[in-house]
């Protein structure tokens, strides 16, 4: 019923598990690998989306008259508003990047320490509260993580 198998027939079946075994190894780095590439694609193209923002950003602190392209409720826009809104991008743009693992711990606290302390020590806090139609400009996520977490600390 059962045949004995050579010591050449336990090379084979060896050899056919190892091979086997090295394509399961293959196909989970290359599935990894193309979900790193995915992440990388689309952390540029966030990044690049920025760079506009930025640049556009950058026109209204230089001439604020010109948010009113883009928002008519925004009449009162100083200098010091325009510049808030620009800070306040870039402070979104490192939020975003923390939430998608682009920008690492160590990173992420001097972030975390420098927006706290923009808040605490400048007026972008009372911007925050006062000026500034949140829901308009920026995302639930980033306006959970100032009044949740950055708001308190400046409190204390």
């Amino acid at each position: 019923m059962f045949e004995e198998i050579s010591i050449e027939g336990y090379f084979g079946i060896g050899e056919a598990i190892g091979i086997i075994g090295t394509l399961f190894v293959v196909l989970y780095f290359s599935r990894k690998q193309m979900q790193s590439l995915s992440v990388d694609l689309e952390t540029k193209i966030l990044n690049d989306l920025d760079d506009k923002i930025n640049g556009l950003t950058r026109m209204m602190v230089d001439d604020p008259q010109l948010i009113k392209v883009v928002s008519k409720s925004e009449s009162h826009f100083t200098p010091d508003l325009a510049f808030s809104y620009h800070v306040l991008y870039t402070f979104a743009h490192a939020f975003h990047m923390r939430q998608r693992g682009v920008v690492r711990d160590n990173e992420w606290a001097g972030w975390s320490k420098y927006i706290t302390s923009a808040f605490q020590h400048g007026n972008i806090y009372e911007i925050w509260k006062n000026n500034i139609e949140l829901e308009k400009w920026f995302d639930p996520d980033f306006q959970k993580y100032i009044n949740d977490e950055i708001i308190p600390a400046i409190r204390k």
